[in-house]
């Protein structure tokens, strides 16, 4: 497998702030936290990276000349005493379009994150000309500015000097699929695996950091695990990882795509990582220890919130109709025939969906519909819309996928709330990952996308206690940038690349609700990609730091963190 193209080297900061002073830092590989630290200054140097941590008050203006240029204005971030962490990984966002759009980047600043890990769930751009993603994930993801066409390589391209924060890409399988098997619902012959197979391998060597799997969408619902398996083998090759939106619906139904993710890592080697894993907090506990005990190395991300969110035509239209194109479908959609068979033999099935149930239009929430003529259902459920409209729910689904071109997303309440004790509880496993399954398209959107890293420290550390400084960043950062491959980033040190995060503890708050989903985080107002600042005084600076990352491993010492953590579990001892 040939090596990853390497990521530009961030451009010199000339008039960057090269010294962040009086701060203390917070690191989620050595452990160094809020708990015990005593207050430094941090030196940028002009590469983008850290180049000294020193005790407060030693560090002149005039030491950073061999550093940094230093006679550029706001040259010096003062701290004031606040913490200062790794900047954010966001393992599982929907930013792969948006991320150029200064309302996106501020939302996720405001939260700390510096950097995204798009192409999830089976669905985005790259390979290939985007057409499909833009179609059938545009409730979801948004159409990529610019990418026409080409492959990973072209798709990172774009993101460099673009955007404030950083994007790394995995390669969606199931727009592999769709490249070379079209529409089709059978099983992949030996020469289209062959074709995918060459696919996946070149989205490795342009610098993905793994393979996705979206397997409740198409195509990737009609995968077999064979192929599947099949398809990991260059992931392992290449030291990526096997990312998966897991069939059979989470919640009761996650030991389904626990079994076929065992059998996945089992046959190609691979490491594994469950995305958004929703599910009470035995089943994760129990599930999670399985595959260690099964001597699988798996991770995974689960965001601070019991709904979910995703396009309405996955869980009430069936697979195979989805998978035709949008103009199919819109046909079958106004064919009265055709509209009376989903109705009468295809919606009454939909309440045996783990997730839903028979109570199902009272837990969808219309977030996005594309349609201009159903602008006034944004926010009402399923139900409550319904009622409004003069139709039974499962009509009413029909008339709004059909308006809208099927461009319609909800946000999924499920059958058993989750207190904040459990989702505490799963978050604080030490493999768990910060991954806010952000969506930003929208009038009423799932507030995770605007509010989950803040929320995992106000909720989990400020509040609970439930993780230390330290163990909150690891959870947010050093984990994340580990396991991806997003190299010398998560960390507070010498050598660091300087995505660094400024968090004053007894502000920071997740003010995104449920019904005020659009309400911006607080108490991060600072933040710097590669030393560049991005965030100052909780705004845009306009600068464009960002990088597409290519994989890469850390030429930092790492001797903890999520290495440790993987180790102690596949041998069952407590890391």
């Amino acid at each position: 497998m040939p090596s990853p193209t390497p990521a530009p080297t961030p451009a010199p900061t000339s008039g960057a702030l090269r010294i962040v002073r009086d701060v203390i830092v917070v690191d989620g590989g050595s452990g160094a936290g809020a708990e015990h630290g005593e207050p430094v200054d941090v030196v940028i140097g002009r590469d983008g990276r850290i180049a000294r941590v020193e005790p407060r008050g030693t560090t002149r203006d005039a030491d950073t000349d061999a550093d940094a240029d230093t006679d550029a204005d706001g040259q010096v971030v003062d701290g004031d005493g606040r913490l200062l962490l790794p900047g954010f990984v966001d393992a599982h966002a929907h930013a792969d379009g948006l991320l150029f759009d200064p309302d996106v980047q501020l939302a996720l600043l405001r939260q700390g994150v510096t950097t995204v890990i798009g192409g999830q769930d089976g669905v985005s751009y790259a390979p290939g000309d985007g057409a499909y993603a833009s179609e059938y994930f545009a409730a979801i993801n948004g159409r990529h500015p610019t990418y026409r066409g080409g492959g990973i390589r072209d798709l990172l391209a774009s993101y460099d000097d673009a955007t404030a924060l950083n994007q790394a890409l995995l390669v969606p399988a199931g727009t592999v699929r769709g490249l070379v098997c079209g529409r089709s619902t059978d099983a992949a012959s030996p020469a289209e695996l062959d074709a995918m197979l060459a696919l996946v391998a070149e989205g490795l060597a342009d610098g993905a950091v793994g393979l996705s799997t979206g397997l409740d969408y198409v195509p990737g619902a009609f995968a077999t695990t064979d192929e599947l398996a099949r398809l990991a083998e260059p992931v392992a090759a290449a030291g990526g990882v096997y990312v998966s939106h897991m069939r059979g619906g989470y919640e009761s139904g996650s030991q389904t795509g626990i079994d076929e993710i065992r059998a996945i890592a089992q046959h190609a080697g691979v490491g594994v990582h469950v995305s958004h894993f929703h599910a009470e907090p035995h089943l994760v506990h129990g599930l999670m220890a399985g595959l260690a005990a099964s001597g699988v190395d798996a991770s995974f991300d689960a965001y601070p919130y019991t709904r979910g969110c995703s396009i309405l035509a996955m869980p009430v239209l069936p697979a195979a109709l989805t998978v035709r194109p949008t103009a199919e479908v819109l046909a079958v959609l106004a064919d009265p025939g055709e509209r009376r068979r989903l109705l009468d033999a295809w919606f009454p099935t939909i309440v045996d969906y783990p997730s839903l149930g028979p109570d199902w239009p009272e837990m969808l929430t219309l977030a996005h519909v594309a349609a201009p003529a159903f602008a006034w259902a944004h926010g009402l459920t399923i139900g409550a819309a319904a009622t409004r409209a003069g139709a039974t729910p499962a009509e009413f689904t029909l008339d709004v996928l059909a308006a809208s071109r099927l461009e319609v997303n909800v946000v999924m309440a499920v059958r058993y709330a989750r207190t904040d004790a459990d989702l505490a509880s799963i978050l604080a496993h030490p493999l768990a990952m910060g991954g806010s399954d952000g969506i930003f398209v929208g009038a009423h959107p799932h507030p995770r996308a605007r509010g989950s890293f803040a929320r995992y420290l106000r909720s989990l550390v400020v509040e609970r206690g439930a993780l230390s400084w330290a163990d909150a960043a690891a959870l947010v950062s050093t984990r994340a940038a580990d396991r991806f491959g997003l190299g010398d980033r998560g960390r507070v040190r010498p050598g660091a690349v300087a995505d660094l995060v400024l968090v004053d503890p007894a502000r920071v708050d997740d003010r995104a609700t449920y019904d005020e989903p659009l309400a911006l985080a607080e108490g991060i107002d600072d933040v710097l990609v590669a030393g560049v600042p991005v965030l100052a005084g909780g705004r845009l600076t306009g600068a464009t730091p960002g990088r597409g990352i290519r994989r890469s491993r850390s030429e930092l010492v790492i001797d903890d963190g999520l290495e440790t953590a993987l180790r102690a579990s596949s041998t069952g001892r407590k890391a």
